[in-house]
């Protein structure tokens, strides 16, 4: 057991638990930058990296199980996505995870990818073209004509697998899309859930202990608001200096951001995907403020999200978030501006928090503001409705063989599919569980609720391949 002390309380953590190993093998696909402009790129390539493991394979007639990658170095989701690992032999397939173009090392112009016009390729769109030229291109090399493709996906991944599914059904026998919020992507779907959802989960966990959404919402008006702006710098141990409105709404944010990053990873046991938290962390943290500290001293727990390692003698707000057109956060590096761009142009995205039906301070995040920062900052205006026009909007009777998987404290729940469409299309209530946790190594801490959705998902799965 370790400690680390941030200011007057102190945090536990607790040593991580062993998961299994699933090894895997790398290549690259020599992929085309651009799918429908011939006359400007013509046949140019890029190199598009992907994982796989094929020592389960049955061969021709056994399935290919596909990850459809998405925001980040594609490792990252092969660790996170343990379920597909573990039920592969059962199955005999063949695994493989392709890299989403723009992300990871997956960059069509190397160093100049993040640069004008180079970004304008990448897009959702022209990642469901790299998957689909990819995974007809494996078939052929596997002499696999005779094998099912299974899509696998969380999140905007989640989202990729069925739309793989939806738009290429002779490709793609079925999917499974694990917190994808489709329904999102419609102009007229649901945008203000978000922020509401992530305090009913700190709401939710903070049962027997005297602490409700007004105690939030006051929390953050002492913490934020009611400091000189020198105290408040000098008791959050920030680097910089506030000095501004601007940095101060962006202090906001990022305090916004450990909250959000803790209701979505709130998983039985510690990980360190998108971030290193202990096991529960919001229960955890609830009872460490209700015990250990005061609840303005509980503000200062929240940069353990930021400072897992205790290593850091202040806070860096202006390194440690960047502000984009993804108010539920957008990460660091090279990968944020990859998202930001796509925030900015085919996807739509929830609103702002407004201290009303939120513990939040008002942070609003309406078309318009999306708009006008969008043109400053790369010089485009959104496409809202494009996603659902393109791929998959509110009506959803035109579709198969999917399977809709959400946690029931994942703060995305409020945009995917929650009832069953049809017979084919059907969606599955993850009981106790936060962000596509039933993708997931299986864990004996898992609630019971996640071993049930994924047998539940299984038993879909071998529908499909034995009919």
């Amino acid at each position: 057991m370790a400690a680390t002390i941030i200011g007057a309380c102190v945090l536990l953590y607790f040593t991580q638990l062993s998961f299994a190993d699933f090894p895997y093998k790398e290549d690259v696909y020599t992929q085309y930058v651009d799918h429908y402009d011939l006359m400007k790129y013509g046949d140019k390539t890029f190199k598009q990296r992907y994982l796989y493991q094929d020592k389960y394979w049955g061969g021709n007639g056994s399935p290919i199980f596909f990850y459809a990658g998405n925001e980040g170095p594609i490792e990252a989701f092969w660790a996170a996505s343990g379920f597909i690992h573990e039920i592969a032999p059962e199955f005999k397939a063949y695994v493989v995870f392709p890299e989403h173009r723009f992300y990871g090392k997956s960059l069509p112009f190397g160093e100049e990818s993040f640069s004008s016009p180079n970004l304008g390729l990448l897009s959702v769109a022209q990642a469901v073209a790299d998957y689909t030229v990819f995974l007809t291109d494996l078939k052929e090399y596997l002499n696999a004509s005779n094998s099912k493709i299974i899509a696998f996906g969380g999140s905007y991944g989640g989202m990729l697998a069925a739309y793989m599914r939806y738009k290429h059904p002779s490709l793609v026998y079925g999917a499974l899309a694990a917190s994808a919020p489709v329904l999102m992507q419609d102009p007229k779907g649901p945008h203000d859930f978000f922020f509401e959802r992530v305090t009913k989960v700190f709401v939710v966990f903070s049962s027997g202990i005297p602490i409700s959404h007004k105690d939030f919402n006051k929390f953050f008006l002492y913490t934020l608001a009611g400091q000189r702006l020198d105290v408040l710098m000098r008791k959050m141990r920030l680097c910089d200096k506030i000095e501004n409105d601007w940095q101060f709404r962006l202090m906001q944010m990022w305090a916004r951001n450990a909250f959000v990053m803790m209701a979505m990873l709130d998983y039985p046991y510690r990980t360190d995907f998108m971030g290193s938290l202990p096991g529960n962390p919001v229960k955890f943290h609830i009872k460490s403020m209700a015990t250990l500290c005061t609840i303005f001293y509980f503000f200062l727990l929240l940069g353990t999200f930021y400072n897992s390692t205790g290593s850091e003698k202040c806070f860096n707000v202006s390194e440690e978030f960047y502000y984009c057109a993804d108010p539920t956060g957008c990460g660091n590096g090279p990968d944020a501006i990859a998202w930001n761009y796509q925030a900015c142009s085919d996807l739509f995205l929830p609103s702002g928090s407004n201290n009303e039906t939120d513990m939040f301070p008002e942070l609003p995040w309406t078309s318009e503001l999306r708009r006008s920062y969008c043109q400053k900052q790369f010089g485009i205006v959104p496409r809202e409705a494009w996603d659902a026009e393109e791929f998959m909007g509110l009506d959803l009777s035109y579709a198969s063989n999917i399977i809709f998987s959400n946690g029931d404290l994942d703060p995305w729940l409020g945009g995917g599919v929650t009832k069953d469409v049809s017979n084919s299309v059907v969606a599955i209530l993850v009981e106790g569980g936060a962000h596509h946790l039933d993708l997931r190594a299986s864990n004996k801490l898992d609630p019971p609720g996640v071993v049930k959705a994924r047998e539940q998902e299984k038993k879909i799965i071998r529908y499909w391949l034995n009919n």
